[in-house]
């Protein structure tokens, strides 16, 4: 099975095609995916808008004392004791996958699975994440995964004062890497980043500022809140459509 110029494997394209089905996608009607579920809404402007949220915030250059290469930012996520959450005993998940594939994928922080397993995103909800790549072509391999936090807090959630810190990180984070466009995972990740929750956010791009330009944008539903909800693996499936598009161009 190919797509575009790449090949899948028997089992990516099988593993693609569970994806589709418990997304209820059951038939093609046309070579332009569509996007079935999206309510109408008015016409955006020709230039797409930074979220009000975010925009009315200056952009402030990265954190002199934030490493300003890609590769020292990883030692610093990796060692640092100003980070939120850091305790000398406590896991970290660092990012993986190739920072130069062109999209980033951002969730909130690891979970206690996650700290055991010694990966973002694993177990069941990892399985299940796997098959979303497989349905857009992609792999772990060949996308950038990280959290906006690699640490994880004791009750599995970000205060203010953390998320805060969590998203400057993240924008130092996303201008140092300056990929082609990053999905955020979840209703934490949309809040910290661009000012609105999930369910406000998904179904439309938006923009990061950074310090080395905006970053084009796109808010989906956590595949641990898919296996809890699988009725909303249609809304997942629509925005995975937008991202191809934004994506393989």
């Amino acid at each position: 099975m190919e797509r575009g110029s790449d090949t899948l494997s028997p089992a990516a394209a099988l593993s693609a095609l569970q994806w589709w089905a418990e997304a209820g996608v059951d038939t093609f009607v046309d070579e332009t995916p569509r996007d079935w579920l999206r309510p109408k809404a008015e016409r955006p402007d020709p230039a797409r808008k930074v979220s009000k949220a975010v925009a009315e915030e200056p952009v402030s250059e990265p954190d002199d004392q934030l490493p300003g290469q890609l590769d020292l930012f990883h030692a610093y996520l990796a060692s640092s004791e100003r980070l939120s959450f850091a305790a000398p005993s406590a896991p970290r998940i660092c990012p993986s996958g190739d920072p130069g594939s062109g999209l980033m994928i951002l969730t909130d922080m690891p979970s206690s699975e996650d700290c055991a397993d010694g990966i973002l995103i694993s177990g069941e909800a990892g399985r299940l994440f796997d098959r979303m790549l497989a349905a857009i072509g992609r792999t772990r391999e060949t996308i950038y995964l990280a959290a906006l936090s690699c640490l994880r807090s004791p009750d599995g959630r970000l205060t203010s004062a953390s998320a805060q810190q969590c998203a400057a990180l993240a924008r130092h984070h996303l201008g140092l890497v300056a990929p082609k466009a990053v999905l955020l995972l979840g209703d934490a990740c949309s809040r910290a980043l661009l000012g609105l929750g999930m369910a406000e956010a998904r179904g439309r791009w938006h923009d990061i500022p950074t310090h080395a330009g905006p970053v084009k944008t796109l808010v989906t539903i956590a595949p641990n809140y898919l296996l809890s909800q699988p009725a909303a693996k249609a809304y997942a499936w629509a925005d995975l459509q937008l991202l191809i598009h934004e994506v393989t161009r």
